[in-house]
Formats: structure tokens, C-alpha cells, sequence
């Protein structure tokens, strides 16, 4: 345990940010999300029995997010024809990116394959216990300054 990190970070995803540089993404994945097999190429940390919205609360008091790109941010869109509503997570995660990242938290929405195709250079892939469907979020990492 550290102080001042929160404790549902390990210390192999503690590592895997750490090593990450300007630019690098990294995904954090719901439960359904092909981590192991989109990941073959990244680190893929898991976090099984915790949720997307508290393992980006925890990785955003970390890193910062690009203020390089436009969009540091990339969702998963419902796939057309589904017919589930606008997933409710998707405004969980907007007030989480507004809290760590008020200025700079644009967000992109990418289809299905495309966002496996965009994962698949992800650094890192965090694979966590999510339930909710289309709750995987993608991070740009930013420069940290002092």
C-alpha cells in the first residue's frame, strides 16, 4: 500500500502507467470487452470485481490526458439496430472527466470495430469486472508537468 494512491490500483497497473509516455492509450475495459485477444500486443493489467467508472477515477488522479490531440477521449457507440438506450455509465464517466479534467475531456465515438482496431496499439488494456454494456473507454495519455 502507498499513500496517496488509491489501494484498487496494483502495483502492475501502478507499473503499466508508469511506463506509459505522451501519447501511449490505454483501454479500460468492461467485462465483455476481447482484452486478451485485442491485447496480444499491449499489457493487459486485470481488475476483475472492480468497475470502469472507479478504475477511471483512480487512473485519472494519475495521468493527465493529451491536451495534444482534440479528442484525448474515444467511447464505444451503440452498435446500430441495438436497442439498448444510451448507456447510462457514459454520464458517470462525463463527470469523472470533468472532475480530473475540466479544460480538456472531449470525447470521440467510435464504432465496434473500429474501436477493437484502435485498442489493438493500446499500451495497456485494463480489464475489469464491468456488467455494463458499452462501457469501455479509451485514454490518451498526456505530459505531466510539474
Amino acid at each position: 500500500m502507498l499513500k496517496g494512491i488509491s489501494p484498487i490500483i496494483s502495483p502492475e497497473l501502478l507499473k503499466a502507467l508508469c511506463e506509459m509516455g505522451h501519447g501511449d492509450e490505454l483501454v479500460i475495459a468492461d467485462g465483455n470487452f476481447p482484452s486478451e485477444s485485442v491485447g496480444k500486443n499491449a499489457v493487459v493489467v486485470r481488475a476483475d470485481g472492480h468497475g470502469t467508472a472507479e478504475i477511471l477515477d483512480a487512473v485519472l488522479k494519475l495521468i493527465p490526458l493529451d491536451t495534444y490531440t482534440e479528442k484525448p477521449v474515444a467511447l464505444m457507440e451503440v452498435v446500430k439496430g441495438d436497442t439498448c438506450p444510451t448507456p447510462e455509465i457514459w454520464e458517470t464517466y462525463d463527470e469523472i472527466l470533468c472532475k480530473h479534467e475540466p479544460d480538456h475531456h472531449e470525447t470521440e465515438m467510435m464504432e465496434r470495430f473500429a474501436f477493437y482496431e484502435r485498442a489493438k496499439n493500446a499500451y495497456l488494456i485494463i480489464a475489469t469486472g464491468e456488467t455494463a454494456i458499452y462501457a469501455n473507454v479509451l485514454l490518451k495519455k498526456g505530459v505531466v508537468t510539474p
